[in-house]
């Protein structure tokens, strides 16, 4: 696994980041990506969850200028990477992190 830090992102992995830790549950949905970067032109949609007595975020690394992102962030933005151009249809976040991302693919002939 790569170690990739909050300062080694770009400004739109960087806002995608902070959109996750601020939502804590929820999902994102309609997120473009360009040459394997997020977009946010069109801004995608955000469906918040509000969990009842339980912790609804931010998370606390959220003020942070810097640390360590968590496997579950890499594996994403690899997964973005590798994707190129196209249009996620979710990503589901839980406790301020990605947790599932759906795609839609055609099948090749």
């Amino acid at each position: 696994m790569k170690h990739l830090t909050k300062q080694s992102l770009t400004p739109a992995q960087a806002r995608l980041l902070s959109l996750m830790q601020e939502m804590y549950f929820g999902r994102i949905e309609g997120l473009v990506v360009v040459n394997g970067y997020p977009v946010f032109d069109p801004a995608p949609r955000i469906v918040r969850q509000v969990k009842f007595c339980s912790e609804n975020g931010p998370r606390r690394e959220k003020t942070l200028d810097n640390f360590n992102l968590k496997e579950q962030v890499v594996e994403l933005f690899d997964a973005l990477a590798q994707m190129g151009n196209g249009t996620v249809e979710s990503i589901e976040v839980k406790h301020g992190l990605p947790f599932l991302m759906n795609l839609e693919e055609a099948v090749g002939a």
